[in-house]
Parts: structure tokens; sequence; C-alpha cells
């Protein structure tokens, strides 16, 4: 039998007599496109994107850091379920305003 705990509280979770939570959290940086009309090239952009497929390949490359893209997987019980599902960015969600003092 495969033995899960929550990844926030470490809390044992039996998944015969309690829902497990998976979240799955995707991150990647977000590049603002360059001005095409700043640079005159006539690189080949096909065999460029050859070149960094295969680099990718090679295990030891370190082309995509984990600045640019990073994927997890997280297992929660539902008491942490329900705290992240109010709170995803760790925050309180509720929205404050704040007045002058006049």
């Amino acid at each position: 039998m495969i033995h899960y705990s929550c990844d926030r509280c470490k809390r044992i979770i039996n998944p015969e007599e309690e829902l497990r939570y998976v979240v799955k959290l995707e991150v990647e940086a977000a590049m603002e496109p360059l001005d095409v009309d700043e640079f005159e090239d006539d690189r080949d952009h096909l065999t460029e994107v050859q070149e960094i497929l295969e680099r990718l390949e090679d295990s030891d490359s370190d082309l995509v850091s984990d600045d640019l893209y990073q994927r997890r997987r997280f297992d929660l019980c539902a008491e942490c379920y329900r705290r992240f599902i109010k709170a995803p960015l760790g925050h309180d969600a509720r929205v404050q305003f704040e007045f002058s003092q006049n």
C-alpha cells in the first residue's frame, strides 16, 4: 500500500478513510516579445529551435532553469486543502480598503 502524507502539515493521509487533494503548480516566466523592427538579422530560426531542442534532451542542460519554469505537485489533507483554497497565495483573500484620516 502506498503511504501518503500532507506536504503542508506532514500528517499521514489514509486514502481509505479520507480524501487526499493533489495541488499541481506550474510557474513560468512571462517574457515580453522583442520588438522585431529593432533587429535586422538573417538567422535561421528553425535551425536555432532545433539546436535548443537537442540541448534540452541532454540531461545536463541548464537551458531551462528554475527561474524560467517550474512544475510542482503537492498532496494535501482535507484541512490543509481548505486553508489553501481560501488563500492560495498565502495571505488573506479579503479585500482591504485603506481610507484617509479626513
